[in-house]
């Protein structure tokens, strides 16, 4: 009975995922320890880190720019593998916004799509990339 091996997973995460893991406790504190300890590859494009920034300027966060920037630099930058985006994918309508992050995963070769927000995960499936919640993910995959 041998160790159950344990395959790397390539894996876009959705803005709210990635806001909760750096702010607060919970499970999605759970994925921040998976990026940080190689567990699964963090993919993101030059679109999701400019979201990811933005969101985390948001003042009912109440951080300073020197935390944004302590948790761009230290927590989240050094744990991305970039993924340039040419493949433009417009599928979800009624939050185009969304689409960045099928893209990303699409040029990315992404096994999972990590989020919180029903439009993605409504989709349940986008060519062959399994776009599940936190939850979901821990259980079934890691």
């Amino acid at each position: 009975m041998g160790k159950k091996e344990v395959k790397t997973r390539k894996v876009i995460i959705d803005t709210n995922v990635v806001i909760s893991a750096l702010l607060f406790e919970g499970q999605a504190n759970e994925i921040f320890s998976l990026w940080k300890n190689g567990r699964v590859v963090f993919l993101a494009s030059k679109e999701m880190i400019t979201e990811y920034i933005k969101v985390l300027s948001y003042p009912k966060f109440n951080l300073t720019n020197e935390e944004i920037k302590y948790l761009l630099q230290e927590e989240l930058v050094p744990f991305i593998k970039p993924v340039k985006v040419s493949t433009a994918i417009d599928v979800i309508k009624d939050d185009p916004s969304d689409n960045k992050f099928l893209s990303a995963a699409v040029d990315g070769k992404a096994d999972y799509i990590i989020s919180g927000d029903k439009h993605l995960l409504n989709l349940k499936k986008f060519r062959k990339i399994e776009i599940v919640s936190i939850t979901e993910f821990l259980k079934n995959y890691i």
